[in-house]
């Protein structure tokens, strides 16, 4: 009874807004969007170019009162969610006497989330975290079941891209998250608690957040703030303007008791369009760098640096031989802008950089010794390169846990010379081990790890006294120790 008064409340305000004449609503501006030759999306506030067919800019021509545009707004978009169910866990297997006398969570674990359709030949994209681990994934779409694949996911940005075998589907019209302002009424579509097709309305309460959510070696966060309620079961459902365009995928909450208590955070539909993009293409993001770290400037480190700048990220850190360091920056210097667009934090730059690929080229407008300066940069990839690259994972049975060389931009960041990445550990030698997930191995005896093979063939000759050296996700240095 709680939440349809809730509800109700909520569609009055408009009415009684528009009597007192205490309210007025921005309309939004509709501007035709350019369109190439190819069909290529080209957008004037931003570098991006958009390649896929997904945005259709589907937009008013005519205003329509709030009330009347939040119920078009939901028809559009509810056609378009869709409850993901999945099945995760392995069969059982005591790793311990303390699991022999006492035992654990045995077999299978259902759980679901919700998903939004990309594009009408069945790409679907969800959260990393919704189908993270599961053994079989289900998508249900006006009541009817289908077995989904895999596609490839990305921690770093909590996404993932599914695909079912149909055809004709109502794909989603894309909006732009750049436009999105702090305000803005928005609309959250989804699945909670199981609940179907449910939608919550609400405003943009911050953009650019940063919440320590996000896994992986490179994490973004640059989430979309709204008090739209969202609930466990919305996790990769859609975020949507009154247009019914899609702006984000719901990803988190902020609560101390699991359920909705006035924050909600989606990733913003720039970055998940040139993710999901990338996975389709490539089976993994073509993620760019800049071969530097960057801090926030606050005024603290602005008097401290003795610059002027208010606004702007502070290069802390430059890789030799990197991007940054080739475009002639240097440690100190204030970045306060790419392609001439501002950059008034570390989470929106990271944002900015992330619409690109390897190889692309931006400006920088920076500032040094209180003196403005601008320097082309040529973003590459995790080798350094600007190549196209395939991550590559070695699956080894024997081990139990997929194994991956760390590439040189990790290298740097975490101070190694070589190195091999755990992860996905399932029943198995490492797990016996009690090796953390994520944990990288540099050397085993003394012996330098150098790639997955070197590992699997160390680890099944060695006798006696092992050492297992390496870093954590943090880079801080560790080491295992046992006796076989």
């Amino acid at each position: 009874m709680k939440i349809v008064k809730t509800v109700s409340k909520l569609f009055l305000i408009p009415f009684l807004a528009g009597l007192a004449g205490a309210y007025t609503f921005e309309e939004f501006d509709d501007a035709a969007v350019p369109v190439t030759a190819d069909n290529r999306i080209v957008h004037s506030d931003s570098p991006t170019v958009f390649t896929r067919a997904a945005y259709k800019g589907d937009s008013y021509n005519t205003p329509l009162p709030l009330e009347e545009r939040f119920i078009e707004a939901a028809s559009r978009s509810t056609k378009s969610v869709v409850f993901i169910k999945t099945l995760t866990g392995d069969s059982y297997e005591p790793t311990s006497y303390f699991d022999l006398l006492f035992g654990r969570p045995n077999g299978p674990v259902a759980s679901s989330g919700s998903g939004v359709i990309y594009s009408d030949d069945g790409y679907i994209v969800t959260n990393h975290h919704v189908v993270d681990g599961a053994k079989v994934i289900e998508v249900v779409h006006n009541r009817r079941t289908y077995e989904a694949k895999l596609i490839g996911s990305d921690p770093s940005t909590d996404l993932a891209v599914l695909k079912i075998e149909a055809d004709d589907l109502p794909a989603i019209n894309l909006g732009r998250s750049a436009n999105v302002s702090v305000g803005e009424w928005v609309l959250a579509v989804g699945n909670p608690f199981n609940l179907t097709s449910t939608v919550t309305a609400g405003i943009v309460s911050a953009k650019g957040r940063e919440i320590s959510l996000t896994k992986g070696a490179f994490p973004l966060e640059s989430f979309i703030q709204t008090d739209a309620a969202i609930n466990p079961g919305n996790s990769g459902g859609a975020l949507v303007n009154t247009n019914g365009e899609l702006i984000g995928i719901n990803t988190a909450i902020l609560s101390q008791t699991g359920s909705y208590a006035g924050y909600s955070f989606a990733v913003p539909v720039d970055v998940v369009h040139k993710v999901v993009d990338d996975i389709i293409d490539y089976g993994e993001v073509q993620k760019a760098f800049i071969g530097a770290e960057v801090i926030d400037l606050d005024v603290e480190k602005a008097e401290r640096l003795g610059i002027k700048a208010e606004r702007g990220v502070v290069l802390s850190y430059i890789t030799p031989e990197g991007a940054a360091a080739k475009a002639g920056l240097r440690e100190g210097d204030i970045i306060t802008a790419v392609n001439g667009l501002p950059t008034s934090s570390r989470s929106s730059f990271l944002e900015v950089i992330s619409y690109h690929s390897p190889g692309d080229k931006i400006i920088i407008s920076f500032i040094r010794r209180n003196q403005p300066h601008e320097t082309t940069m040529i973003l590459t990839n995790r080798e350094g390169t600007t190549e196209i690259i395939h991550r590559e994972i070695f699956t080894s049975e024997t081990l139990g846990a997929d194994l991956e060389q760390v590439s040189k931009v990790e290298r740097n960041l975490l101070g190694v010379d070589q190195g091999v990445r755990i992860s996905n550990i399932r029943p198995g030698f490492i797990r016996r081990l009690n090796i953390a997930e994520g944990f990288v191995v540099t050397k085993i005896n003394g012996i330098p790890i150098t790639s997955p093979e070197k590992l699997v063939q160390v680890l099944s000759n060695v006798r006696g006294r092992v050492i297992i050296e390496g870093v954590n996700s943090n880079g801080q240095k560790g080491y295992y120790q046992y006796y076989f």
